[in-house]
């Protein structure tokens, strides 16, 4: 060492100096991305899917299933976080938009205690009817549907997955909008609900399109509308209920199952842009797209503020809906 020149002893120094710098800095913190629900779901898929798509820019991300009290417990662990990028939640519109009138007593504000990050993805829903029931009844359209239950009022009835439920809600925005009567019969879950629907025990049910597609294109179930509000790339030529029904009453007609990204509120800038990058990139790349696709699900990024107003909307359009049903949850 006392042969090197002075600059490169220096030099030297420098760079070693740095280098046991770098190594002293503590690894990135894992980020826990928490999923409300059990493993194996829609959102669980998602969020496994854009952990290991953001790997690279932003570290590891493990997915935590907190599933219970319809989301709830899951949404208010986030809520009740410390606001620093290390933990986030798959909120869904049953977090954040129908249980905080489905429930009597919510731990968390849908609003005040999460910083909405982006939206990740929004699933068709779709009119089913069972294939026979349709035939039998001559019904092939949506406006056939309309004009047989005004005739027939509480001659049909349409499945859920239980009260409060998206399916039940749908159901009930439909009867308010195009001034119908249908009898409603909940199941304990979406599943005995489509095996009703397929037995023939209810005429119609508002499915998740992910759920019912095998079915609609056997030939068990006929597809009448989708309840968005443009039609799926994987049912392209049925219409949505708005297109539809646009001179029954329902021009206005719009459910959809959604989920997105929230963290903790009080969530510094920096952070929060942070992870947006990260995660709207992620759903841009092609493998996203193609692994949410085989779950109907279509990518729906947005911006912070964006995803914010989505969800004060979806708030305040689920509350009148909710209360009409009478659904409640103590």
């Amino acid at each position: 060492m006392s042969f090197l020149p002075r600059r490169s002893l220096l030099a030297t120094l420098a760079l070693c100096t740095l280098a046991g710098a770098a190594a002293a800095q503590p690894a990135p913190k894992p980020i826990r991305l928490i999923v409300p629900y059990p493993p194996g779901g829609p959102l669980d898929i998602a969020a496994r899917t854009l952990a290991a798509a953001v790997k690279d820019s932003l570290g590891t991300v493990v997915v935590d299933n907190k599933p219970g009290a319809g989301g709830n417990l899951g949404a208010d662990l986030a809520a009740k976080a410390a606001p620093d990028g290390t933990t986030i939640v798959m909120g869904a519109v049953a977090t954040h938009a129908i249980n905080p009138w489905l429930f009597k007593k919510l731990p968390y504000d849908p609003i005040r205690d999460f910083t909405p990050i982006t939206r990740v993805a929004q699933v068709p829903n779709v009119l089913v009817m069972n294939a026979e029931a349709a035939q039998r009844l001559h019904i092939a359209s949506l406006a056939d549907l309309v004009a047989y239950a005004k005739k027939n009022p509480g001659r049909l009835n349409y499945g859920s997955g239980g009260n409060g439920s998206a399916g039940h809600l749908a159901g009930e925005m439909f009867k308010a909008q195009a001034g119908v009567f249908m009898v409603h019969i909940p199941y304990a879950g979406g599943n005995p609900a489509q095996l009703g629907l397929l037995s023939g025990q209810v005429d119609l049910n508002f499915d998740n399109l992910a759920t019912a597609s095998a079915n609609i294109k056997s030939g068990k179930l006929k597809a009448l509308a989708v309840t968005g509000t443009r039609r799926s790339a994987a049912l392209p030529e049925v219409p949505t209920v708005a297109e539809a029904g646009a001179k029954l009453g329902l021009a206005q007609f719009d459910v959809g199952t959604w989920f997105g990204l929230f963290a903790p509120a009080g969530l510094p800038a920096p952070e929060l842009a942070r992870l947006h990058k990260a995660f709207t990139a992620a759903l841009d790349a092609p493998d996203t797209k193609a692994r949410f696709a085989q779950l109907m699900a279509e990518p729906s990024p947005t911006t912070p503020e964006q995803f914010a107003a989505f969800v004060k909307a979806e708030l305040a359009k689920y509350g009148p809906v909710v209360k009409a049903s009478g659904a409640t949850v103590d």
